[in-house]
């Protein structure tokens, strides 16, 4: 087949032509030097050394916060036990042993829990007042109090079932210990004319119930924040003891009661 006399000095599709010069490759040697580090971005600012790297405490030392100011210890070990805790094993127990001749220290009278209780009755008109005693309580105590609720609907009292009408806490342990302390030391002797706790407010099973008609008795509350008065009730639960030995636990504690009345005789006609 004969060849078209045009096409012998053209390149075939894809190909280059004949005689085409090839274009030379740079040699390896050729290759731009590259600048030593130390030259590198000398024009954008010169970096400190590595030695000149600010230390961790003092980075970000004037800035807000003081991320760089050191912190606190908190301090390591357990807490201190309660001082009304400790007079009870160390003095209150051996006292009431010998007393009333019991060699088992688990049958004598111990505290076992106090609840506190506010019953808030405006609630039921004015929620704010609800969250106003719920917050003091906490400051009293040291612990959040439970909401309670309306048991059964009264219309007298415009009461629906189901509604927050309170809050109470319940005491253990050490935190028992430490509102009993502050409950006889502070509260009790900043009551209006105190003249000493009724002693015959037990229950028959050796708890013992108190009232307080005002919350500010307590030093840890703000009397120009909690301008409303809100009365409490305080129950003191013990346990292995009657009547007659729960008093005379509560007055090792420091319990101030009334003094006994004297018996009065009879004039004879």
């Amino acid at each position: 087949m004969s060849k078209d006399p045009s096409s012998e000095g053209k390149p075939e599709k894809g190909g280059k032509p004949d005689g085409a010069p090839k274009a030379e490759k740079a040699p390896k040697g050729d290759k731009p030097a590259k600048p030593p580090k130390g030259e590198k971005g000398a024009g954008k600012g010169e970096k400190p050394e590595k030695g000149q790297k600010p230390e961790k405490g003092e980075k970000g030392a004037g800035e807000k916060g003081g991320k760089g100011a050191p912190k606190e210890k908190e301090p390591a070990g357990p807490l201190p036990t309660p001082r009304l805790q400790e007079k009870y094993f160390k003095q209150v127990l051996p006292t009431l042993a010998e007393k009333f001749g019991r060699k088992n220290v688990l049958s004598l009278p111990r505290l076992d829990k106090i609840v506190v209780n506010m019953g808030v009755g405006a609630a039921t008109q004015e929620k704010k007042h609800l969250e106003t005693a719920a917050e003091a309580m906490g400051l009293i105590t040291g612990q959040k109090p439970i909401i309670t609720i309306a048991r059964k609907a009264i219309s007298a009292f415009r009461l629906r079932e189901g509604m927050q009408i309170g809050c109470k806490v319940t005491l253990r342990g050490r935190k028992m210990y430490e509102f009993l302390d502050r409950l006889v030391s502070l509260a009790l002797p900043r009551v209006r004319d105190f003249r000493g706790i009724n002693r015959k407010a037990f229950d028959g099973n050796g708890s013992y119930s108190l009232g307080l008609s005002e919350q500010l008795v307590f030093p840890e509350l703000n009397p120009d924040k909690f301008t409303r008065v809100q009365g409490m009730n305080i129950t003191l639960v013990i346990r292995n003891a009657n009547d007659a030995e729960s008093r005379e636990l509560l007055t090792q504690l420091g319990m101030p009661f009334q003094a006994e009345e004297a018996p009065k005789e009879s004039k004879k006609k």
